[in-house]
């Protein structure tokens, strides 16, 4: 059974100025749940979070693979991304 479902890489801003990368099927519920305090624990203490950049995969596999490629990115080449590309509106 194919996986129809659309996954998502986000990076988002914490309230300390920090960048955080991560992966979700629903990025909208996911930054909702950093917010809550439900996210990863590196969010929790950091909160507000604010969405700034999603990339949107067919499949979990690339998506993941593409969320280990930014992570591994230094701040300013995130930062040059998201300029690149746009910010989003929270």
């Amino acid at each position: 059974m194919a996986d129809e479902a659309s996954h998502h890489v986000y990076i988002i801003e914490c309230n300390d100025g920090t960048l955080y990368t991560g992966y979700a099927l629903d990025v909208k519920q996911r930054v909702e749940a950093h917010n809550a305090g439900h996210g990863a624990k590196y969010t929790r203490g950091r909160r507000p979070v604010r969405l700034l950049y999603s990339e949107v995969y067919d499949d979990k596999s690339a998506a993941l693979r593409r969320e280990l490629e930014i992570k591994a990115k230094p701040r300013e080449a995130k930062l040059r991304l998201i300029r690149e590309n746009g910010e989003e509106d929270t």
